[in-house]
């Protein structure tokens, strides 16, 4: 007998993103979302795809995705932020799992980026692969600021395996997006490297989180794993994450400043 499969998103002002995600799940046996207080056409999108739908208070990323994943119901579940999208090899794959009702794994989902209009290939974003399907009651989200990270949960840890098809990311259609992203995310950063103790007001140690290490990340993504290969688009895009990573220690740095003053 086949096992059945919610798919699990979390949602904020989505409405441009929402439909096209719904729609490449609209197979499955259960969609549910949860809001944070959406002011566009989310809700109505969710409803009208026939997805359960739940606005809650925000409770930061892991919080969010894990309150999500609590109200499904099936014996699968599938994560999804509400820009991605399962193309249509992936949904085979999914289904034929799904078929085989004595599979017991955890399965990693490699996700290709849309940036700026063009696929990314290189640089460490492909295959980008993430901890997206599981068997429900297996797995949570890590209670992190920013970058949360899926593990499994309980002693009897279930086989990691790989698939083939993609999900499909539209991350940043504009180059304001993105920077207004990595701005935000720069800060939840700086907050995470603070409450991990991941700074020093020394002087050589502030110039290496500032400038050198965001440099040798450009390098290392940008030229030894190919990331030029990509054209403007991805001399942008590793322009700007070294951007985020310079960002993120500074504003750690500087909030540390202003507080010891206090």
């Amino acid at each position: 007998m086949s096992k059945t499969l919610s798919v699990a998103i979390i949602t904020r002002n989505e409405g441009a993103n929402l439909g096209r995600t719904l729609a490449s799940v609209s197979w499955a046996d259960e969609i549910v979302v949860v809001d944070s207080g959406s002011t566009d056409d989310t809700e109505p999108i969710a409803r009208k795809a026939g997805a359960k739908f739940f606005d809650e208070e925000w409770k930061g990323f892991a919080g969010q995705k894990n309150s999500v994943l609590a109200k499904c119901s099936s014996d699968w579940i599938l994560s999804l932020d509400a820009d991605e999208e399962i193309g249509p090899e992936l949904a085979a794959e999914i289904r034929s799992i799904l078929e085989r009702d004595t599979e017991r794994a955890v399965f990693l989902l490699p996700r290709r980026n849309h940036f700026l209009g063009r696929w990314i290939k290189h640089g460490g974003y492909y295959p980008d692969r993430k901890l997206r399907l599981f068997p429900r009651g297996s797995c949570l989200f890590d209670q992190s600021v920013v970058h949360e990270t899926m593990r499994q949960v309980g002693k009897n840890l279930l086989e990691e395996k790989d698939l083939r098809g993609d999900i499909l990311h539209h991350c940043y259609p504009t180059l304001e997006d993105y920077i207004e992203h990595m701005n935000r995310y720069s800060s939840l950063g700086a907050e995470q490297a603070i409450a991990a103790k991941k700074i020093s007001s020394g002087v050589v140690a502030f110039k290496m989180n500032v400038l050198l290490n965001p440099l040798a990340t450009f390098l290392y993504n940008y030229i030894f794993r190919l990331g030029f290969l990509d054209g403007r688009e991805g001399f942008l895009l590793h322009c700007y994450h070294s951007t985020y990573i310079s960002w993120k220690y500074a504003k750690a740095w500087d909030r540390a400043r202003r507080t010891s003053d206090q």
